[in-house]
């Protein structure tokens, strides 16, 4: 079960995490240095059936529904339901880079265009938008218990044209945009 901490560069705050897989799916749990909780599941596909994201002012609860993602958000104890077209969330743990980029399955230098929720601040504010995901490459390093993969994907931000580059091993983010990879206790899990 890879355990780690990823660096948040811009606002040098440290996220823990543990992941694993599960009997019918994959599971990400984090704590941020500023107190801000993740714990996400997929289910066999990689569909985000169960989202909870927590601040220290607000909490939101949800998950995919056949083609929408509902939700509640709350900055107390009575929260708000929302539905939505899209195939799941995205937020600046790297645990939702996993989830997105595994539900795709794209083979070597394919592409498609994802519609995601994307939760933003500490109140965790909505806003849907559509990225396009291109799997641009896989190489292989060799370590010391085995070759290990690591696959590129070029996520382009269709609002604005922004490409960036999201390298990922298994279940570990290695590298992307303003996430840096400080500790990992033991290996990815190589996900087949």
């Amino acid at each position: 079960m890879p355990a780690g901490a990823y660096l948040h560069l811009d606002e040098e705050l440290e996220e823990r995490f543990q992941c694993a897989p599960g009997p019918g799916g994959w599971r990400y749990t984090s704590q941020r240095s500023d107190g801000v909780r993740v714990d996400l599941v997929v289910d066999a596909r990689w569909r985000q059936i169960r989202l909870e994201l927590v601040t220290s002012t607000w909490w939101l609860r949800g998950g995919v529904t056949g083609p929408e993602v509902a939700w509640v958000r709350a900055a107390g104890e009575t929260g708000t339901e929302h539905t939505e077209r899209a195939a799941g969330f995205i937020s600046d743990s790297p645990g939702f880079l996993i989830a997105v980029a595994r539900s795709l399955d794209l083979d070597e230098d394919a592409e498609t265009d994802v519609r995601l929720v994307r939760l933003s601040g500490p109140s965790l504010a909505p806003l849907t938008a559509t990225w396009r995901w291109h799997r641009a490459g896989t190489s292989t390093y060799e370590t010391d218990a085995a070759p290990l993969p690591v696959t590129r994907y070029d996520v382009t931000d269709l609002s604005t044209g922004e490409v960036e580059a999201v390298h990922v091993a298994g279940d570990v983010v290695l590298d992307a945009p303003g996430i840096e990879l400080t500790a990992l206790e033991s290996p990815p899990n190589l996900l087949t």
